[in-house]
């Protein structure tokens, strides 16, 4: 059984499809505690809704980074809540050593493209802009690159001439809720690891 933190600094959809999953039995995992960088983030009211706890972290003085005195604090908590693997649902900082090698293998993150394309902020953009026909999500091991780390899982969609960027993002967003999941219990089934 995972033993799960979840970090994340928006509304928290990704974290919440978790969530249904751990509750329908359908995913072998434990939440220890959700995380955010955001005090009024909505991933945190879910946390509560739950009863999971929400625990808000200051990231100052970096403005796009987990480092320094919040890294310390962070780990510090995913410590004292006996927590073994990490969820990242739209955390939008750049993960730096100190979490990357205490839990070495152990972080995904899921990204709104089909990995190695479209990378970075604002990818579902960058592909509805670029004109492509089929994009999707990828869950991935999380490195010290942007975006960069192994594949778990991919879905993909189609993007009709009829779709706008937010008509998209939704058919986007519906299929994240079923790759997260579904990844996080290949892992806790032992049927993927980082080598």
């Amino acid at each position: 059984m995972l033993k799960l933190a979840i970090f994340g600094s928006g509304s928290g959809t990704n974290c919440q499809a978790i969530i249904n999953a751990v509750e329908a039995g359908t995913l072998n995992a434990e939440i220890k505690c959700i995380l955010s960088d955001v005090e009024d983030a909505v991933i945190l009211e879910r946390a509560r809704k739950h009863n999971i706890p929400a625990i808000c972290f200051n990231c100052a003085p970096f403005k796009t980074k987990l480092d320094g005195e919040g890294e310390r604090v962070v780990l510090q908590t995913l410590k004292e809540h006996d927590v073994d693997f990490i969820a990242l649902a739209g955390f939008m900082r750049i993960v730096k050593e100190g979490l990357l090698n205490a839990y070495a293998g152990r972080i995904v993150n899921i990204h709104p493209s089909l990995l190695p394309s479209f990378p970075g902020l604002d990818s579902g953009k960058q592909a509805f802009d670029y004109g492509v026909k089929i994009t999707g999500c990828t869950v991935h091991f999380v490195d010290s690159g942007i975006d960069t780390g192994a594949i778990i899982n991919q879905r993909m969609i189609t993007i009709e001439d009829s779709d706008t960027l937010a008509s998209m993002m939704d058919k986007l967003h519906a299929q994240e809720h079923i790759a997260y999941p579904e990844a996080l219990q290949w892992i806790a089934d032992r049927r993927t690891t980082l080598k």
